[in-house]
């Protein structure tokens, strides 16, 4: 089935022949859906943290971070083109010359646009796109509003213009300021300052794709400077990939390779679960992660921040526990007593209910990278949850399911799903040092049986592709795990252009 051809191909990309092999054989044979036993809740794998033991965990992280190495993590490779869905709609169907603009936006299925057009002047980007327009348009002001309107989405997105349509989410202005306008790439500095610096220093990991690091980089230059005078704060930034290693072959509807006109073999990117082999190349005694769209105005991060606190406290409070209890089996200073305590310890503060009996087995478990996840109240967004989760040899554990990775024409796992409480809004801290301080390969703790195979398309032609684990679903499966209700405040993500309306980004500085 492969040439010799192929095979040099395959080696040029950083992947072997057992890796494609196996890659066939997982589409042949199917990924299987994930069994959800039952939704995580309050009490059932989920914790409230009251108000007097959040003071004390944020104090605890407050006391010992300037001896620790902090880093965030922030995957920041994803386009801006969803966000401006709507609005590709009204160039694809508004005929400025022929329709009008009322009649359009009256119509139910245009309510987004509608409110988009009403609120233009509270989106960051309003000024900077008008002023494009006059240079490329003089006579703008003097059109109908039909045209006028066309004209300003066309200049937004389109490539004679600001080209926002083909920018990553990161570099999109968000926030406007009295004196100045912000991007999720700024606003990810700033908040970074109040809990992931030390010593007046932070450190921040970015996932771009690599045609956007100069853009990046150009904006890192252009903000630096003012974060840096309203935080006190030396930002040091470093960047990486989606690594080319970890794409996939992609292959028809028979399951075979898929070729491109030129006979070449096709590799697409496996998802973000691939970004497990960016975060395991992160060294630091905590990694916050965080997505690029979360943030809020500078007013409210101050509320934000106190949470990644809570979060971070938590962390430290479950590795010296952990760390201790390892210290006391490897040396063999324990009792039964002792040994019931650790037992215990498993059950209720890691949410391990498949308990070993002997030491060593215990060890292993304890041996774990650590991630502490903050869950939301479920508001009805899309997108993944905490459910407790049977794997393939019987045992069950706490886990971030997101709706693909669940059979939902199975009534008894639908009806489970929608029992569902809360939804990961992707605000993880993580421990990825051991007792030593030696940092743990974290491609040691996936489900290589979890992942994704999609129904796509390429110049026409059907294909399917095989996704990773996700990288807080499958990729961090066997880490140990604590999940902790975090308010709503913490989750502001931004999934279209009128998200930017929200008070949550609406500042009133």
């Amino acid at each position: 089935m492969l040439t010799n051809k192929d095979l040099e191909q395959i080696e040029r990309h950083g992947l072997c022949l057992e890796q494609i092999e196996g890659q066939i054989e997982t589409f042949k044979r199917g990924i299987p859906y994930a069994t959800i036993v039952t939704a995580a809740s309050v009490g059932n794998g989920i914790e409230v943290i009251g108000e007097s033991d959040q003071q004390k965990l944020v104090a605890l992280f407050e006391s010992r971070k300037v001896d620790l190495d902090l880093v965030k993590f922030v995957p920041a490779s994803g386009a801006a083109t969803r966000m401006f869905r709507f609005l590709h709609e009204f160039l694809d169907h508004f005929n400025p010359e022929t329709d009008r603009l009322n009649s359009y936006l009256k119509k139910e299925r245009n309510k987004q646009m509608a409110i988009f057009i009403k609120s233009l002047k509270d989106f960051a980007f309003v000024n900077t796109v008008r002023k494009k327009i006059r240079e490329n348009y003089p006579e703008y002001r003097h059109g109908t509003k039909e045209m006028r309107a066309y004209l300003f989405v066309n200049m937004m997105l389109g490539r004679k213009g600001l080209n926002f349509n083909s920018l990553p989410k990161g570099l999109i202005p968000f926030h406007k300021y009295t004196k100045y306008s912000t991007t999720a790439f700024e606003e990810q500095l700033y908040e970074a300052a109040f809990y992931a610096s030390a010593g007046d220093e932070a450190f921040l990991h970015f996932t771009f794709a690599e045609k956007h690091v100069p853009f990046f980089k150009a904006e890192f230059e252009g903000v630096k400077k003012r974060v840096s005078k309203k935080t006190k704060t030396e930002f040091h930034i470093s960047y990486s990939f989606q690594k080319k290693e970890t794409d996939t072959i992609a292959v028809n509807l028979k399951n075979e390779p898929l070729r491109d006109r030129d006979g070449n073999l096709i590799f697409r990117p496996s998802g973000h679960g691939a970004l497990i082999e960016n975060l395991n190349d992160v060294d630091g005694d905590i990694i916050f992660i965080k997505n690029i769209d979360n943030v809020v105005t500078e007013e409210l991060v101050d509320k934000t921040a106190y949470y990644k606190k809570v979060l971070a406290g938590k962390l430290l409070w479950l590795q010296d526990k952990v760390f201790g209890y390892l210290n006391m089996l490897l040396n063999s200073d324990y009792t039964e007593e002792s040994l019931r305590e650790i037992k215990s310890f498993l059950w209720n503060a890691l949410n391990i209910k498949d308990i070993p009996s002997t030491a060593e087995a215990i060890i292993t478990i304890l041996n774990r990278p650590i991630r502490i996840c903050g869950m939301v109240k479920n508001t009805g967004a899309p997108g993944g949850g905490p459910f407790w989760v049977k794997d393939a040899y019987g045992e069950t554990s706490l886990q971030i399911v997101e709706l693909s990775q669940i059979d939902l024409q199975d009534e008894h796992q639908k009806a489970i799903a929608s029992e569902a409480t809360h939804f990961n809004p992707v605000d993880i801290v993580c421990g990825v040092r051991d007792y030593t301080g030696k940092k743990f390969d974290l491609t040691r703790f996936t489900d290589p049986f979890s992942g994704f195979i999609t129904n796509k398309s390429q110049d026409g032609v059907p294909l399917k592709a095989l996704e990773l684990p996700g990288l807080w679903n499958g990729a961090m499966a066997n880490w140990n795990t604590a999940f902790v209700e975090v308010p709503q405040i913490t989750f502001n993500p931004v999934k279209t252009v009128n998200d930017l309306l929200t008070k949550e980004h609406s500042p009133t500085l």
